[in-house]
């Protein structure tokens, strides 16, 4: 697995810590996901005070604020900067959104904020599109990951362009690459990693599932073995059938 930002993560699963039913749900799939990093927002931190902020701490692992519901450049640098200052941490995921109804990226805010964030000393890990040449924007104006959706935020769609993803992935070879957003099964995270990504991360497939914990062990197991089978080198797909069983040697009548 990549280093992100110098840290190099015990396992490629990413987890929110928004929509679980209560706060000991939220840890117990925690705890089954074996996720590396806790994504959390300024504003759920403040929603859930104190004890929310204990819980997160408790599970020992790496903090990914996020600029979750910023619509505008300033507001999402001005967030950044607060939760900065907050969870003390100068890793941050970026996140301006352009379009109410899917949530996308606004490409051109992104750009402008990443700049500004970077140019700050922080951490950044933009959510994107497979739009290669945002992503090369963003790595220019500093960013060293990418986070590209699979799908809208919270559709459980799993990978609506997984072309455009694969093409991502062989365009930045060196980069640490993401999937965020839209994974509603275990065997989307198998997808992802199995291309090649070095992470996934997911939050309402696993906090709106009827247990939670299980999913999450689940979308584990299947991020494990996508990176596996990605490191031990898929067959290749064919246009013909080949044959598994050889030909010489077979009796002929």
């Amino acid at each position: 697995m990549r280093d992100f930002y110098g840290v190099r993560l015990a396992t490629p699963m990413m987890l929110g810590t928004a929509r679980y039913p209560s706060p000991a749900v939220m840890e117990a799939a925690f705890r089954e996901s074996g996720a590396s990093v806790a994504t959390v927002s300024l504003r759920r931190e403040r929603e859930g005070g104190q004890a929310f902020w204990d819980i997160v701490r408790a599970l020992g692992i790496h903090v990914l604020p996020n600029t979750a519901g910023c619509h505008t450049a300033r507001e999402a640098i001005t967030t950044a900067c607060m939760a900065r200052e907050y969870f003390q941490t100068d890793w941050v995921k970026l996140e301006v959104i352009g379009h109410a109804d899917t949530l996308q990226p606004d490409p051109f805010c992104l750009v402008e904020a990443a700049e500004a964030l970077c140019a700050d000393g922080f951490k950044v890990f933009p959510y994107t599109t497979e739009d290669q040449v945002l992503a090369r924007r963003l790595v220019d104006a500093g960013c060293r990951v990418l986070m590209p959706w699979g799908a809208p935020i919270g559709s459980g769609q799993g990978l609506n362009n997984p072309r455009g993803l694969r093409a991502l992935r062989a365009a930045f070879p060196n980069i640490p690459l993401v999937v965020d957003a839209g994974l509603g099964l275990p065997s989307h995270a198998a997808q992802v990693m199995q291309m090649g990504y070095d992470a996934v991360l997911l939050n309402t497939a696993v906090a709106e599932a009827r247990d939670p914990a299980a999913m999450a062990r689940a979308f584990a197991l299947a991020a494990e073995a996508g990176a596996v089978a990605s490191a031990a080198g898929p067959m290749p797909v064919r246009d013909m059938a080949q044959p598994s069983t050889p030909v010489i040697g077979r009796a002929w009548l």
